[in-house]
């Protein structure tokens, strides 16, 4: 399964290298907090991953492609939260270039941002439903296979969000405080845009 894996592996940066709704939270987190406590968020988006995964293989992403009431409800939440947090990061204030450690309570919200963002989005588990299938072999124990592609892909994302959040800081220390206001508000107009386009999607479509 050595060569599959590393189909996999490589098909899985591809897809996490494009910027999306939690590498942009990792940037911009990495940017007004620094890379520690970014860490927070990274933490949730990996267990998003390993959550979307583990729903798909109990079934729920071809539930999804094929309950329309699911879909929607679904749908619905990841649009409505999307968009909460695009209106966050267009109405936050910037920060200073060496902003103090956050606090518990903020560091928890990090964590829940970027877990949240992922699991009410129907995309993920549409996407894990196509993606998933083509590495698995039916002839074998399917379990392992579904561990070992979470966990190889969680991995991945882990590297590619400290690597969006270090260069979040890096731009932050360079250019300040205004310029972290710049990129708040451009990731909320990206957040914005997510959202309006999840709006429109359709379960014939997905």
């Amino acid at each position: 399964m050595s060569f599959t894996l590393l189909t996999f592996a490589l098909a899985a940066l591809l897809t996490i290298a494009l910027p999306g709704p939690t590498s942009l939270l990792a940037f911009s987190n990495g940017a007004r907090h620094g890379l520690r406590d970014a860490g927070f968020g990274i933490a949730g988006a990996v267990l998003s991953d390993l959550v979307l995964i583990a729903a798909v293989s109990a079934g729920l992403g071809v539930l999804l492609s094929t309950s329309h009431l699911l879909f929607t409800v679904v749908k619905w939440l990841g649009v409505a939260y999307l968009a909460a947090v695009g209106l966050r990061l267009l109405l936050s204030k910037a920060a200073a270039a060496e902003a103090p450690m956050v606090q518990v309570t903020e560091r928890r919200r990090l964590f829940s941002r970027s877990f949240l963002v992922a699991v009410t989005n129907p995309k993920g588990y549409l996407f894990f439903t196509a993606l998933l299938p083509q590495f698995i072999d039916a002839a074998a124990p399917v379990l392992p296979q579904y561990l070992l592609l979470a966990v190889t892909f969680s991995l991945i994302d882990l590297a590619v969000l400290l690597a969006y959040a270090a260069a979040g800081r890096r731009c932050a220390g360079r250019f300040g405080a205004t310029l972290l206001a710049r990129m708040d508000r451009v990731c909320g107009g990206v957040f914005l845009v997510l959202a309006g386009g999840l709006a429109m999607l359709r379960r014939a479509a997905a």
